[in-house]
């Protein structure tokens, strides 16, 4: 088990550059194995989560080299096996290994995919498209055969614009007989970086960005290459840590549009940001105004920058209030926070933080990835020493994030 110490209250001041996106890269790594030729990733985030996708790739008898933030990728001798819990379980992103395999090999085995566990994230509705392609689903008890004679397009409507299930039903379109409609679409940048990904292989694709998409099924899909957009929520956490301890911190790698409802929420705290064509810079004052979100799918406000977004409304002077409309609990982060002082309640899917407090440091649990995140961000706020316990969460979507804190000042650590 790994563990971050961190002693608060260190100015922060230099640049940080934002990685690719995770969320992106999870995606684009099961990608490739759709392609008849070599394929090239670049501007790959230095995650745990990029290290488990590549050992699945590596037990499916995929090529694959790894160099700094370059990978290639050749799947022409992939040899079609079960992705065990063994595998399956490291990350939730494993289950585009479903749309992709049985897009390419018209069958996969698969055990249940892992990763962050904040209430029923269920993927019934990744299943439901398969089925609608085609697909026969057959739960095995330990995992799941999908399997087709022949996938064809058809018209696809989701339940709920889930990223993930739009994703995977893209994936295994491509190669089906006929054209695709998925209706009722995620819109989520990381959802135009896949659809560039496999357009440039030769796939055809339009839609991707709008709740509308179309895929014409083809037969081959050629050499390719494609960059890792910015992580958006790397970016949105930096700016949140900027607003609360920067000086003139800089993060650098943006694409602004993509932080649109971060940006307008801090702007009515009082965020004073300078802002340029890719990079803000952001100095922290001592008062904020409170203010009210409401996460929703993309363009609205990211459910996975509410925690983060937790910690800075602690310093806000009143009560602001976040509605979670994404997931059912994604609430581990309130009971650490109020180890450290914080005066968070919880109502149901409604946190109410009342600011404005000073943070102690303590011994914390991070329970997923962006609760970590939180607890950073409030190590880094607050006075004395904080460890944090489970730190290979972080360590899921946070690419180098020790030496990029280090380097503009942060007092963290990591150890064993």
């Amino acid at each position: 088990m790994k563990k971050f110490e961190i002693v608060g209250g260190q100015e922060l001041s230099g640049t940080i550059k934002v990685s690719g996106a995770k969320n992106s890269a999870v995606a684009l790594i099961p990608a490739t194995i759709l392609c008849d030729e070599e394929t090239t990733i670049y501007n790959v985030p230095n995650i745990s989560d990029t290290d488990a996708l590549i050992d699945i790739l590596k037990i499916l008898n995929v090529d694959v080299s790894y160099n700094t933030d370059e990978l290639k990728i050749n799947a022409n001798h992939l040899k079609n096996t079960l992705i065990s819990e063994e595998y399956s379980l490291k990350l939730r992103g494993s289950y585009y290994f479903m749309g992709a395999i049985l897009g390419k090999e018209k069958k996969v085995e698969i055990a249940l995919p892992g990763g962050c566990n904040f209430g029923e994230r269920k993927i019934d509705i990744h299943l439901k498209g398969f089925e609608s392609l085609g697909a026969k689903v057959e739960n095995m008890g330990d995992y799941l055969l999908i399997e087709a004679k022949e996938l064809k397009g058809t018209n696809i409507y989701l339940d709920f614009a889930s990223v993930g299930a739009t994703i995977n039903i893209m994936l295994a379109a491509v190669k089906a007989k006929g054209t695709t409609q998925i209706n009722n679409a995620a819109k989520e940048p990381e959802i135009v970086n896949v659809a560039t990904f496999l357009n440039n292989m030769g796939a055809k694709i339009s839609g991707a960005g709008t709740s509308k998409i179309i895929i014409e099924g083809v037969e081959y899909l050629h050499k390719a290459i494609i960059e890792v957009i910015p992580d958006r929520i790397e970016a949105g956490t930096y700016l949140i840590l900027g607003a609360l301890l920067g000086k003139d911190l800089i993060v650098e790698n943006i694409i602004e549009e993509h932080l649109t409802a971060l940006i307008s929420k801090l702007e009515d705290m009082g965020v004073k940001m300078q802002k340029n064509d890719n990079y803000i810079q952001i100095t922290a004052k001592k008062s904020y105004k409170p203010i009210n979100i409401k996460t929703l799918p993309y363009p609205g406000f990211p459910t996975d920058l509410a925690q983060p977004m937790t910690t800075l409304l602690t310093q806000c002077w009143g009560t602001s209030i976040i509605d979670e409309t994404i997931y059912t609990n994604r609430t581990g982060h309130i009971s650490e926070l109020n180890k450290m002082n914080a005066k968070i309640k919880q109502n149901g899917s409604t946190t109410i933080i009342a600011g404005q407090t000073k943070l102690h440091g303590c011994t914390v649990l991070a329970t997923d990835l962006r609760a970590g995140a939180s607890l950073i961000i409030a190590g880094l706020l607050a006075q004395g020493k904080t460890t944090i316990k489970n730190g290979q969460y972080i360590l899921r979507g946070y690419s180098n994030i020790v030496e990029k804190l280090s380097n503009v000042g942060a007092n963290i650590k990591i150890i064993e």
